[in-house]
């Protein structure tokens, strides 16, 4: 077939005539993943399940927390007027009526001249009106009254009714990523089930006839998997479930079947340049729709997405830098969009920094540069932004700083922000 007869989105051994702008991307993406959203639905589980989960909806509490007026010491319960003026050098007495302690209520009421001996946590019994703690007192050999050895002012040491949650008020919002103690207040209401965003399911497809399995030893000319076993890993610190990431053998046949799957979100890694057997983008072209192929960025300029069916698919590049700076940029705010982590601008998934530049980093107008850096004696130190193949530049790197496309780069001493892989 000529080259004349060919699908002009079939770049096979003929190269992008055009790179899309990571800007263009980014709003191509951000409208695909609107338009996703409403497909996706919630689902109720249990609280224990719950940590790292994303709130579908509001959470209201129905009770008040504590349900009771409580001590917030070891100590008395009693009228703070009974205190007044005592010291260890005025010594005053009162009497002891009984004790409280969690669960188990003095039932009685607490007069002038009397107090309840009472426990961090216990209901306070009617009548009082403060806590004085224990080591402000000294009690009688037959425990039937105790010495007061300092003031206390009215309400002190008391925890009240409602004080930490009121009931009807709203605890928790949709949108929010359940930490433990998220947890733990979802339990403190009574609450057993909560609805949360429904998991996005995620196909990795890696393509390569050279490919080996995970724990192979590299032999020949065939090299061991890398990109499978990281993209679960950055899948799942996002937010998604991982379907399947298997290898897949580099013929359009299975590569087609594997993006069809029943999943949320497909990620193609390889076969998405313009080799003969780059066949991924061909096959979301003619099965889907291939939006974007070839990015204005360095590494990962072969990268693409589209929609096959409904799902989102991302064809990320094969060499292993690429992979991770590719899903970075697009996959991964995809899926922390899609399952509620994220719903800002700001798409990085890592903390950041701003420090000085020890060395410059030159870059090119028109493309956005992705470089490896460390940190060396609090300054920036480029590691790389070429080789896109040696994935051990992000393992000795500390981080990335991104280089805009209206940018040549930066010079020593310059303050930039950096992106730190870890913390």
């Amino acid at each position: 077939m000529s080259n004349t007869a060919r699908n002009p989105r079939d770049v096979r051994m003929r190269g992008f005539a055009s790179r899309t702008t990571v800007e263009d991307a980014w709003s191509w993406l951000d409208d695909a993943i609107q338009a996703k959203r409403s497909s996706l639905g919630t689902e109720s589980i249990p609280i224990g399940n719950a940590a790292g989960r994303i709130l579908a909806s509001n959470v209201h509490s129905q009770v008040d927390v504590p349900m009771f007026d409580r001590a917030m010491m070891d100590g008395y319960a009693l009228l703070a007027a009974d205190t007044s003026g005592a010291s260890n050098y005025n010594r005053l007495r009162v009497s002891v009526i009984g004790e409280s302690f969690p669960n188990v209520p003095f039932d009685d009421t607490v007069a002038t001249g009397t107090a309840v001996r009472i426990m961090t946590g216990s209901p306070m019994p009617k009548g009082a009106d403060a806590v004085l703690p224990a080591e402000r007192t000294e009690s009688s050999d037959d425990s039937q009254s105790v010495e007061l050895l300092g003031e206390v002012p009215s309400q002190k040491n008391i925890g009240f009714r409602g004080e930490d949650i009121k009931a009807g008020s709203t605890v928790l919002h949709a949108g929010r990523r359940l930490r433990p103690q998220d947890i733990g207040l979802l339990s403190s209401i009574g609450c057993a089930d909560v609805t949360v965003v429904a998991s996005i399911k995620v196909r990795v497809v890696v393509t390569g006839n050279e490919l080996l399995p995970r724990g192979s030893v590299p032999t020949g000319y065939q090299i061991v998997d890398a990109n499978g076993p990281m993209l679960s890993a950055l899948v799942s610190r996002d937010g998604g479930v991982v379907v399947d990431d298997s290898i897949v053998p580099d013929n359009p046949t299975s590569i087609a079947e594997a993006m069809q799957d029943d999943v949320d979100v497909v990620l193609v890694s390889g076969g998405s340049s313009v080799g003969q057997e780059d066949h991924a983008p061909r096959l979301l072209a003619e099965h889907g729709e291939l939006a974007i192929h070839g990015i204005a960025m360095r590494p990962s300029s072969p990268s693409g997405m589209g929609r096959l069916d409904g799902r989102l698919v991302f064809l990320l590049p094969g060499n292993p830098v690429s992979c991770l700076c590719s899903y970075d940029f697009f996959a991964g705010r995809a899926i922390r969009k899609l399952s509620g982590c994220q719903t800002d601008d700001r798409h990085w998934n890592y903390r950041s920094v701003r420090l000085p530049l020890a060395r410059k980093i030159v870059s090119q107008v028109g493309r956005v540069d992705y470089a490896r850096v460390a940190i060396d004696n609090e300054k920036i130190v480029p590691i790389a932004i070429s080789g896109a193949s040696m994935l051990s530049s992000t393992t000795r790197a500390d981080g990335f700083v991104i280089v805009p496309a209206d940018c040549e780069g930066y010079a020593p001493e310059t303050e930039i922000e950096m992106f730190l892989y870890e913390g």
